[in-house]
């Protein structure tokens, strides 16, 4: 069971794929989209952060901010941004501590679950399962947003 739409996000401290620091405080004031994938380089993973890489402008020039998160290492996550010339951050939730706190931990991943989440940090919308599509996720997500 997912968060419910309404809940404030949790907070939460990662590195991201440059070994950077990223905090959900860091995004106050915007709009984030913060999606759960089970693994690195694998074919429905690998659709769904190439869609939002085929999406990022519109992203941007709508000022929202897009971070993927998985159990991957930062190793990982390094070599499938290069791989596919990923623009937005991964972040490295290895010990599920991340993906535990927004309900979506399915052992030694991360469930395919993408929060929508608002600039005073309340979660607005929810994807998973069949509203959820890989290959047109970001587009589906901009186009809810309208």
């Amino acid at each position: 069971m997912t968060l419910p739409v309404g809940t404030a996000a949790p907070a939460f401290t990662a590195k991201d794929t440059t070994g950077k620091t990223v905090k959900l405080s860091d995004f106050a004031g915007k709009t984030l989209v913060l999606y759960f994938y089970p693994k690195d380089d694998t074919p429905g993973c690998t659709k769904q952060a190439c869609s939002f890489r085929d999406s990022y402008s519109e992203y941007q020039g709508k000022d929202i901010s897009v971070l993927g998160v998985s159990r991957d290492d930062e190793g990982s996550h390094q070599k499938f941004t290069e791989k596919f010339s990923l623009p937005f951050p991964l972040l490295a939730d290895t010990d599920g501590t991340i993906a535990k706190a927004y309900d979506v931990d399915g052992g030694n991943y991360a469930k395919r679950v993408t929060y929508v989440i608002d600039p005073i940090g309340k979660i607005t919308q929810i994807y998973e399962g069949s509203n959820l599509n890989t290959e047109t996720h970001a587009k589906d997500i901009l186009a809810a947003m309208v």
